[in-house]
């Protein structure tokens, strides 16, 4: 069956305390989204928030920010008496700032807390202390990266020992995850009985400063004080004249080979727990990957190394044969990499604002997710803006002559992507919104503000409009 989904990261979402949360506004956009006849919620990663407050520099790949923790539902539950609200109306996420107003409320749910059955069985599994006693230790030495930290602290993954007087914060990180698992796992099962699935975004690498790196270090290329001899990264593109260097360490796939991909398969495993699909970002990394030396400053030097992909994607299919997998696999790739997607059936992406022309029948096929952008993109309407008066009147007769008649461009646009055979066709709420790069999600290359912080207000303006929302869809029948 052919769906439409939405792109909306969970902290974009309107929210009384500065930020989207798991709580109220969450489950609304779950009504809204049924009332239009979307049928997926897509959302960016969860994990806890990196360098430059990007959700693709994690300090776990599997740990979820406090952030997104509802004070509302905490109300609820009785954890904590009252709030006030923060930063309401405000169309911008300002992190630290939402992190300094959420932290009391959260330290005074955690002295109300009663541990119980369901508490102790989440925190039996390993990695839930071991991320706890990490950000404990990174918080005692200064919040640098663990390659920094004093010798004792940094090897206490490989030699714990008793941590004493911080034991009671070790307590505390282990409620908070908890406490997020909780009240997301609930909004995954309300937004399932509404007919909505909710796909997940696993980078496909990790931050140095992560417990993934720390607590499996020879799975990494890394030097003997575990600081990255190579990193992640892409070459010049269309986005970068220097290419992206992101700095995430490189994987040592003969070792993650030798030890049998484990570290693949447990955090696959741990996602599907969380989405109902898992998207996988810059999927051509497992065929070939732009090695780039540690010590290089831009991108431009590197070299493209073959991965162990189909030895990876064997195993992960022979462990979980019904897991849900989705790839993004967009640039200028070499064959091999769709040889390696269609090995598997693997469902690709396409993103009509960069592949669109109107002198040209666009490829159009079913197993594919098509995006009018994603996160990385400039919104329709600024992309249609900077077009020449020539490129726009080629573009207004294109959509004339196919029966689009939107006053908006955007709104042809997006008809057009839900028109496709694409099995899922994704709609960036900016896009279905009509703001302008304004309110860009990200723009590869950069690092910091404005990047992760646009928000909405309310969700007025989308149910002002659901019906034609609802309409467009139904016209694609999807």
């Amino acid at each position: 069956m052919r769906k439409a989904g939405l792109l909306i990261p969970v902290a974009s979402l309107p929210s009384p305390y500065g930020i989207g949360d798991f709580g109220k506004s969450s489950y609304q956009l779950v009504d809204l989204l049924k009332k239009a006849g979307f049928k997926i919620w897509q959302i960016l990663p969860l994990n806890p928030l990196g360098f430059g407050n990007s959700p693709y520099q994690p300090y776990s790949s599997k740990a979820m920010d406090e952030l997104y923790i509802s004070l509302d539902l905490l109300k609820e539950e009785g954890l904590i008496k009252k709030t006030k609200t923060f930063n309401k109306a405000a169309d911008k996420i300002a992190y630290g700032d939402v992190r300094k107003f959420k932290e009391p409320y959260l330290r005074e749910a955690f002295s109300n807390f009663k541990k119980d059955k369901d508490y102790e069985e989440f925190v039996s599994d390993q990695w839930v202390r071991q991320f706890a006693v990490f950000l404990t230790l990174k918080h005692k030495n200064n919040n640098q990266c663990w390659t920094e930290w004093n010798k004792k602290d940094k090897e206490w993954i490989k030699k714990p020992f008793d941590l004493k007087e911080l034991n009671d914060e070790v307590e505390y990180q282990m409620f908070i995850q908890y406490i997020l698992y909780k009240q997301w796992i609930e909004l995954r099962q309300y937004a399932n009985k509404q007919g909505i699935e909710i796909m997940g975004d696993l980078p496909i690498y990790v931050g140095i400063d992560s417990l993934d790196v720390w607590s499996y270090q020879k799975g990494f290329l890394l030097d003997k004080d575990g600081r990255p001899t190579f990193i992640a990264g892409v070459p010049p593109d269309f986005f970068s004249a220097t290419g992206q260097r992101w700095g995430n360490p490189i994987y040592d796939w003969k070792k993650q080979k030798k030890d049998g991909f484990t570290f693949w398969l447990d955090r696959l495993s741990y996602n599907s727990k969380l989405f109902d699909i898992v998207r996988i970002d810059h999927f051509r990394a497992f065929d070939t990957y732009w090695k780039i030396p540690a010590s290089c400053e831009t991108a431009i030097d590197g070299e493209w190394v073959e991965a162990p992909g189909y030895d990876l994607f064997d195993t992960i299919y022979k462990t979980y044969p019904d897991i849900r997998i989705v790839v993004e696999d967009l640039g200028d790739l070499r064959p091999e990499v769709f040889t390696l997607r269609d090995h598997y059936d693997l469902t690709g992406m396409r993103i009509v604002q960069c592949s669109f022309d109107p002198d040209k029948e666009m490829e159009d096929r079913e197993n594919l997710l098509a995006y009018t952008g994603t996160h990385d993109n400039q919104t329709l309407r600024s992309w249609y803006a900077e077009l020449s008066d020539l490129e726009k009147n080629h573009i207004r007769k294109f959509f004339k002559r196919h029966g689009y008649n939107y006053p908006v461009p955007s709104l042809n646009m997006i008809q057009y992507t839900l028109d496709t055979k694409a099995k899922i066709a994704v709609i960036p709420m900016i896009d279905l919104l009509n703001k302008n790069d304004s309110c860009r999600l990200n723009r590869p290359g950069t690092v910091g503000d404005p990047n992760w912080q646009w928000k909405m207000k309310d969700f007025k303006e989308f149910e002002n409009n659901i019906e034609l929302y609802s309409s467009m869809i139904k016209r694609a029948k999807r």
